[in-house]
């Protein structure tokens, strides 16, 4: 919360940068990346399989990616991550708009 209350030194913010991982080329269904210093956070993406999901009431089977965030909290609260998996999650489900920045 450095960063909020203005006590962030360049030294706080040199070199740090955020990473992808694909656990998922390997087969990896779901994973809790480790955030290696100086990052600030990691994306674990995971294997696409196809599972059983409720869809209307009904069961359909559906492909589906578990996606894991993991971050230096002293840098990036809660909230802000949760909002940040949400956009992907949309962007994910629904590539067109990545293309169409809408």
């Amino acid at each position: 919360m450095k960063g909020r209350d203005g006590k962030l030194t360049v030294e706080d913010l040199t070199g740090g940068n955020f990473t992808i991982t694909n656990g998922g080329v390997f087969g990896s269904l779901m994973s809790t990346p480790i955030i290696n210093p100086p990052q600030s956070a990691i994306l674990g993406m995971h294997a696409i399989k196809d599972r059983p999901m409720a869809v209307d009431g009904k069961v359909e089977i559906l492909p589906m990616m578990y996606l894991a965030l993991s971050y230096d909290h002293r840098l990036i609260d809660g909230r802000e991550s949760v909002g940040f998996l949400v956009a992907i999650k949309e962007l994910l489900e629904d590539p067109t708009r990545l293309l169409l920045d809408v």
